[in-house]
């Protein structure tokens, strides 16, 4: 059986009674047995609270908690006469402290979701910009009032209606949109790779703007992540797309957006070599080396995956070895941030020094404590590929270990960066 659909994990957040106040047992949900805040009845009869109902759900079972009889169909019914019993109840012992339940916002349904999806498509054939941008609104309301109206309109085919909109109108109401529907399908992602699609998506990287940078930085993210390697090289190949990925990285305009492109341009120097060359080119890795110095946990995974994929080149081993902080920056990277930063940071030192000859990179390695950190990863334990890196490590800094003596503390204090 198919695992279930996650449902939504909104509650509202009911006063609880003083306890010299009992709840009437008609009013506490079964299965927690707190106040009921949105009261839904199965069709067994028995009510239960939303929220804990769903939960239920989402576990896999199929059975009434109460009557544990099997479950033809999983509709959940608003008691609506149950509701306002538990909110009159509130009311008349206010005095004691309690609280009037707010009334809760009926879901839309799927032919509620199916009338809005077919009016904003109605709206962008008969090329009536204003409906089109009020119906995409209502479609955003929707799906950030809950996760429940985001499901069912994601269902209904909300990212292929809009990424099909994107497409001809370019419109940074429908691309805001569209974000709200990641991840998205295989039909979204051919739509949206479209290269009118993705000229609009790279203008508004550029744009500057906040929402507009982060939503096209989110759904270039998406795309890139769902794409196989041919396409990927089609998208790495759109004008100027690189270079405004580049330049969200350098100027960021929120930690979410840089984290979004950081993940994009990973997706694009891990696909092939020449990919990994053009992204050096644009100059990425002094970027990425200055980010590695103070970042924290999930930036720092991100901006060395990108960094191990750029060093696969030799525009972006050229580039790093042309830095004072990249073997600095790779060999504090390696321990105590996580196993994926030591994964990404291993594997990039040891491209970086097995493409020297003469070694220079090796023995500043030495120099800033690679070997002892290495030898510490050995015995700590790591996968099986990083540990094959490592001892490889081991053996080409092994040579050096005699001419340079090991610096037990690296301070970045003094340094700083340029964005």
């Amino acid at each position: 059986m198919a695992s279930p659909k996650p449902r939504s994990r909104l509650a509202f957040k009911a006063p609880l009674p003083p306890p010299e106040l009992p709840v009437p047992a008609a009013f506490r949900c079964p299965i927690s047995l707190d106040l009921m805040k949105d009261p839904v009845t199965l069709h067994t009869g028995i009510t239960y609270d939303r929220h804990h109902i769903e939960t239920w759900l989402d576990a896999g079972h199929r059975t009434c908690p109460v009557t544990n009889q099997p479950l033809l169909s999983d509709d959940l019914v608003p008691n609506h006469t149950l509701r306002r019993m538990i909110q009159a109840w509130c009311v008349a012992h206010r005095s004691l402290g309690m609280e009037r339940i707010p009334t809760p916002r009926i879901p839309v349904t799927p032919g509620q979701a199916s009338d809005l999806l077919a009016d904003v498509a109605f709206a962008g054939r008969r090329g009536d910009r204003c409906r089109l941008r009020e119906s995409v609104g209502k479609i955003k309301a929707l799906a950030k009032e809950s996760e429940r109206n985001r499901r069912c309109l994601a269902e209904g085919g909300a990212g292929r209606v809009l990424s099909a909109l994107f497409g001809e109108w370019g419109d940074e109401e429908i691309l805001s949109a569209l974000a709200l529907f990641l991840p998205l399908d295989q039909e979204t992602c051919r739509q949206i790779g479209s290269n009118k699609s993705l000229d609009f998506v790279v203008s508004f990287l550029k744009s500057g703007d906040f929402d507009a940078g982060l939503n096209a930085a989110l759904v270039l993210k998406n795309l890139a992540s769902s794409l196989p390697p041919e396409r990927i090289e089609v998208l790495a190949r759109t004008d100027g797309l690189i270079e405004a990925l580049v330049k969200l990285i350098e100027k960021p305009i929120s930690p979410r957006t840089t984290k979004a492109a950081l993940s994009a341009a990973f997706y694009l120097v891990s696909t092939h070599e020449r990919i990994a060359a053009r992204v050096s080119e644009s100059g990425i890795v002094p970027l990425l080396l200055e980010i590695l110095v103070d970042a924290d946990r999930s930036t720092a995974e991100r901006a060395l995956g990108v960094l191990d994929g750029a060093l696969g080149s030799g525009r972006g081993r050229e580039a790093a070895r042309g830095h004072a902080l990249a073997v600095p920056v790779l060999v504090k990277n390696m321990l105590r941030v996580s196993e994926t930063a030591t994964q990404f940071a291993v594997s990039a030192l040891l491209k970086l020094c097995k493409s020297e000859r003469q070694g220079e990179r090796a023995a500043e390695a030495v120099k800033v404590g690679a070997f002892q950190k290495l030898l510490i990863l050995l015995q700590v334990g790591c996968s099986a590929p990083t540990k094959e890196k490592v001892s490889e490590l081991l053996r080409l800094l092994n040579a050096h270990r005699g001419s340079s003596e090991c610096t037990e503390r690296m301070d970045f204090g003094g340094l700083k960066k340029s964005f």
